[in-house]
């Protein structure tokens, strides 16, 4: 198995056909009411981490777009279970106030658990099997409510009704309790996803406030259990409706305790005898009002009348103390509960008013706002409402002229999210670059993070994505960074060797044009070359731009001809032992030759004329047609992961741009659906979701940093994209597709601001001027429209 899938996920065996169970979420009422586009937003879609569900690992808790706060119900802590919920778990441990959506690799965050409960004191949350030994409750969905921007729960064990919403630095929670005397609200500060804080602080600072902080190193498992070099610190400000009188903290000894001594997993030691014996003999110390130690947890007690309303709110920040309470006393300064899920209700209905859709099924209306809200949750702003944050080097700084972000899934998000960004929201991607430009400098390390995490380099995944970002928001006017630095960022990631770079035996590829035993390392080098060589074309470095154009033709150095197929080779020069297209591994990450070989965006003329235009076609059709309905995971289209997503739109290139259109719409019904199961695999920090917003449009870009856009088959009759002002001449730009139907969805002809388009692309330039596209509709192809070899696209890029 692959390294790098081995550490990043289990193998995503989804598929929605194995999903038959009604796992749709009560909503048809609320998608007939719909009048603002949070009202069509379903967070359920692909909640759970199971494989039978489809895998989504989304989260249904309430945030706000891009927000440093991602509340939610947690279900369990151990395992893969990034998103810390899981649909087809039936109890809860509490709600923490951070989390990642849709990644794999045992996720992070999970910080600052909060539970409510009633009744006797339970030092830890319980494990699934014995929830007696916790307080974990059981629960069940009919009594869950999922918005945009807030949810709610039931729980089971103590009846107790928890909700919750969100601002961007700041969550507050509602707990309506029953009638008791001894009823309580425990913080547990050791918690963390797929792992466990190692160091613990909690202060009380009058009769309703706490404050304090956990430390999450990599010793403390985190993201890749450890092997992503997460680092960081969580500071929280915590205040209470209900003043502290019965309060204290509880602390369990960890010392000599080894949490991977069971399956080697941070998280899962958590759930053994040997810490749930510790738990046992927890100490409780009542009316301690400060204490630092390694495995602890704050709690207040109160006596309730049924149906008394007890809230808590806190405000976290990544800098210090002082930053969480003015995070806290900025964002909720009250305790209008209904006014906080407001805001956050208005937030959403700004930022997903970016895209207008009319037309289609009530139910394609909610998957594409639920896609286009999964696409707005990262890369989250980290910096406190004072502007400051936790830099690269460790210090703290003040953000002047971008907001810090963080959680960069690069070798997800460069290929759709991002450029879906470009034209909704460039001043977040312009954030973004300023952001890794400077981490590469004030690391130390002088290259580009591909997979960032809260500043750590966490090594995941494969290639210079930040490059293809960069490149991709330079071409498209998006300019507003330090463009010397972030080209000399992006030449050392490409050419540096040992520790200068992130690339594996850079040196080899360099002086052989290849990465020995890789297929997909060697693809996307060439790739990443022709990025950096574009870019230093457009700023006229005409000796560099020469240099990486030419090794982004490597892709050429192993095409083997006699299996027809890209096919890694060894340090000798020699091809490895083949096993066949279909067979994963073989030097391709989390795929198989046969879907890598399609990876060569940046020159589709090329691997046309180096495996010639016949068998590039027949092997194209021969690929979609033995590919399962679901798209779920499988050896040929599997759209359930990354490598696969640009290849329905390669038809265009070879002058069949019907076959684009036809498999383009295939899978916008095949592999969503408005359900738990309605994502074939890891939404992958939300490009699973762009894919689908951008293709539902009616356009998807098969090479980032080309500034061109495919044609494929527009879902609505009509989608209407609001321009940034700030940052775009046009006001709006229009895909009218007149007739459009679940029937028709081949385009007959189009019509470009009033003049015939015979081309099957458009440009990025065209959208953001403004203006209208018109596309005509039918239900059989024009095999006509848009074949002239002269128009079509990559033609100026060969």
């Amino acid at each position: 198995m692959n390294k790098t899938l081995s550490r990043r996920r289990f193998l995503r065996a989804s598929s929605l056909a194995a999903a038959s169970l009604s796992l749709r979420p009560v909503f048809a009422a609320a998608q007939e009411k719909a009048s603002e586009p949070a009202d069509s937003i379903n967070p359920l879609i692909g909640a759970s981490t199971s494989t039978k569900l489809g895998e989504g690992k989304t989260y249904p808790g309430p945030c706000t777009p891009f927000g440093m706060v991602q509340l939610g119900p947690d279900t369990w802590t151990g395992g893969d279970n990034a998103p810390g919920y899981s649909y087809d778990h039936t109890t809860i441990e509490g709600f923490s106030f951070t989390r990642m959506s849709g990644v794999g690799w045992y996720g992070d965050f999970g910080n600052l658990l909060i539970m409510p409960s009633t009744g006797a004191f339970q030092a830890a949350g319980g494990r699934l099997e014995h929830i007696d030994e916790g307080w974990r409750s059981p629960f069940r969905h009919e009594t869950e409510k999922a918005e945009c921007g807030f949810y709610s729960v039931w729980l089971d064990r103590y009846k107790i009704r928890a909700e919750m919403t969100a601002s961007p630095h700041a969550g507050i929670l509602r707990f309506t309790f029953p009638a008791a005397e001894q009823a309580r609200i425990q913080m547990d500060l050791a918690r963390r996803i797929g792992g466990t804080s190692t160091r613990q602080y909690v202060k009380v600072v009058d009769e309703h406030t706490v404050e304090g902080w956990m430390r999450c190193p990599e010793s403390g498992g985190g993201w890749g259990n450890g092997d992503g070099h997460v680092n960081y610190t969580v500071y929280f400000r915590t205040v209470f409706s209900k003043p502290l009188q019965r309060f204290g903290v509880w602390s369990i000894d960890v010392k000599g305790f080894d949490p991977r001594k069971s399956d080697g997993l941070v998280a899962d030691g958590f759930h053994s005898d040997e810490f749930y014996e510790r738990v046992r003999n927890a100490r409780i110390i009542a009316g301690c009002k400060e204490m630092e130690d390694d495995h602890i947890g704050f709690f207040t007690e109160f006596a309730t009348a049924d149906g008394e309303q007890v809230l808590v709110k806190s405000g976290i920040s990544f800098v210090n103390l002082d930053g969480a309470k003015k995070n806290l006393e900025r964002d909720l300064p009250g305790w209008d509960f209904q006014s906080a899920r407001g805001h956050a209700r208005r937030e959403w209905n700004q930022a997903l008013s970016s895209v207008a859709i009319e037309g289609g099924t009530p139910d394609q209306r909610t998957i594409f706002n639920t896609a286009l809200y999964h696409a707005m949750l990262d890369p989250r702003g980290m910096s406190d409402v004072d502007g400051r944050y936790r830099a690269g080097d460790g210090s703290v700084r003040t953000a002047k002229d971008h907001v810090p972000r963080t959680i960069f899934s690069g070798w997800d998000v460069f290929r759709g999210a991002m450029p879906l960004m470009t034209i909704l929201n460039p001043a977040l991607v312009n954030d973004l670059i300023c952001s890794l430009v400077e981490l590469a400098e004030l690391s130390g390390k002088g290259y580009l993070s591909r997979w960032e995490i809260v500043n750590a380099y966490s090594g995941c995944m494969d290639g210079d994505p930040a490059t293809a970002v960069i490149l991709d928001a330079y071409r498209k006017g998006i300019r507003r960074f330090d463009v010397e630095r972030a080209y000399a960022a992006c030449r050392q990631t490409a050419a540096g060797v040992g520790d200068r770079t992130n690339r594996p035996q850079n040196d080899f590829y360099l002086e052989h044009g290849y990465v020995p035993d890789q297929v997909s390392w060697t693809l996307d080098n060439a790739y990443f070359d022709w990025c950096v060589g574009q870019f230093a074309q457009l700023l006229g470095k005409r000796k560099d731009a020469a240099i990486f154009l030419e090794r982004g033709q490597n892709y050429r150095k192993i095409y083997d001809p006699q299996v027809q197929c890209m096919h890694a080779k060894d340090s000798h020069g020699e091809w490895l032992p083949w096993q066949g297209k279909t067979t994963f591994g073989q030097g391709c990450t989390e795929s198989n030759p046969l879907q890598q070989m399609w990876f060569v965006p940046q020159d589709v003329p090329g691997l046309m004329s180096l495996m010639g235009e016949e068998q590039f076609l027949a092997l194209l059709e021969d690929f979609f047609a033995k590919t399962p309905d679901s798209f779920g995971w499988n050896p040929y289209y599997n759209h359930s992961n990354e490598p696969v997503h640009h290849i329905a739109y390669l038809f265009t290139y070879a002058g069949k741009p019907w076959l684009t259109q036809k498999w383009a719409r295939r899978i916008l019904n095949g592999a969503y659906r408005n359900a738990v199961n309605g994502i074939v695999g890891n939404d992958d920090v939300g490009q699973m979701s762009a894919w689908y917003v951008l293709g539902a449009m009616g356009f998807y870009p098969v090479c980032p940093g080309d500034g061109i856009y495919i044609l494929g088959s527009p879902l609505f009759r009509r989608a209407t994209i609001s321009l940034d002002p700030g940052w775009y001449s046009g006001k709006s730009f229009t895909v009218d597709a007149a007739d459009n139907s679940e029937e028709n969805c081949y385009i007959q002809g189009a019509v470009l601001n009033g003049k015939p388009l015979e081309r099957a692309w458009i440009t990025h330039a065209e959208i953001v001027a403004g203006g209208r596209l018109e596309l005509r509709m039918g239900p059989e192809p024009n095999t006509h429209w848009a074949e002239a070899r002269e128009q079509r696209p990559g033609l100026r890029q060969a």
